[in-house]
């Protein structure tokens, strides 16, 4: 840095904030470190007493913050997310849809790596609303060299970072096991929070039943709803190891790939998720099976997983097992 007359700063760098004081009004500071000065910057400096200011030396072979950061949202924003204007060398991705982000993560991991610039974001699979800030990324020193920008670059490779798959309103269907409300003998409270839970996220639900413990008549009435459009199918109780309890025994029957019965989230350990797909439609049918968590527990397995389920975005073993480390809800 250097010291320049403030009348010659128009163009350059500050190195510092510099405090204005009106008395009884307020103290705070007037220009912020990195503020490129403008010849209408000038006569407020000089009335708070700026005569000489430190200011970056810039040259072709560096950038400014703003710009850095430019280069940094160039690479990061991809579908559904849109970038705020450049301050103090940082900008935030909002979402533009309610949907799922998804992350290049050996990509955000290399460019973090390079050192001199950042990018933080939510947590990748997991739903951002509407307006949310997905991700804020920024430049560290106040200039920063050409050469490492495009080192950061060459870094992200060629497809953005991060990505919003939006939600789709998909039509659902709802199926409540068990012989106590079946028979009458206690009311049915779980359909409503599973209703609830979709409807916040967009879907609608075409079909509400309620089933006795029997695994073929389960199994018939999924492939049944599957058949008359059921986008998701939920099976509600019937999924510990208890012998009465038959949800998971209809759910393989009904020829479904069983992604997995049981994940290493509390609470919801007995989650069974497979997907179904009807011959010659070219349709994918997500079929979970909650276990009675579900319809207590604020946030469960459920929670985790509908999003994607709903985004179409496809949920593999090897994920849920993943979700063991910040699985305790």
């Amino acid at each position: 840095m250097r010291l320049i007359k403030t009348k010659d700063a128009v163009g350059h760098v500050l190195c510092h904030d510099i405090t204005q004081i009106i008395p009884g009004v307020t103290k705070d500071a007037r220009f912020r470190k990195g503020h490129v000065v403008t010849a209408e910057d000038i006569p407020v400096l000089l009335s708070i007493g700026k005569e000489n200011l430190y200011v970056w030396e810039m040259d072709d072979s560096m950038l400014h913050e703003d710009e850095g950061a430019e280069v940094l949202r160039s690479l990061c924003c991809g579908a559904n997310l849109r970038a705020t204007s450049p301050k103090e060398g940082k900008i935030n991705l909002i979402a533009e849809t309610d949907g799922v982000l998804k992350l290049r993560r050996d990509r955000l991991l290399a460019v973090n790596s390079a050192g001199e610039v950042i990018i933080a974001t939510r947590r990748g699979d997991t739903l951002v609303r509407k307006g949310e800030t997905a991700a804020g990324m920024r430049v560290i020193p106040l200039v920063i060299a050409k050469d490492k920008m495009e080192a950061v670059k060459e870094a992200a490779g060629n497809l953005p970072i991060c990505d919003i798959m939006p939600l789709k309103p998909k039509k659902c269907a709802i199926l409540a096991t068990g012989s106590e409300i079946f028979k009458g003998r206690i009311e049915d409270a779980f359909t409503p929070v599973v209703e609830k839970k979709l409807t916040d996220l967009g879907a609608s639900v075409m079909d509400k039943k309620i089933l006795d413990d029997d695994a073929d008549i389960t199994t018939k009435t999924i492939l049944s709803e599957i058949e008359n459009g059921a986008e998701l199918v939920c099976v509600t109780g019937g999924m510990s190891v208890d012998p009465d309890d038959r949800t998971p025994l209809a759910i393989r029957n009904t020829g479904a790939s069983v992604i997995s019965y049981g994940a290493p989230v509390l609470p919801g350990a007995m989650f069974m998720l497979a997907y179904y797909y009807p011959e010659g439609s070219g349709r994918c049918v997500p079929v979970v099976g909650l276990p009675g968590c579900v319809m207590y527990a604020k946030t469960t397995i459920f929670d985790l997983v509908l999003p994607r389920l709903l985004a179409d975005d496809p949920v593999t073993a090897q994920e849920l097992f993943m979700l063991g480390e910040g699985g305790l809800l």
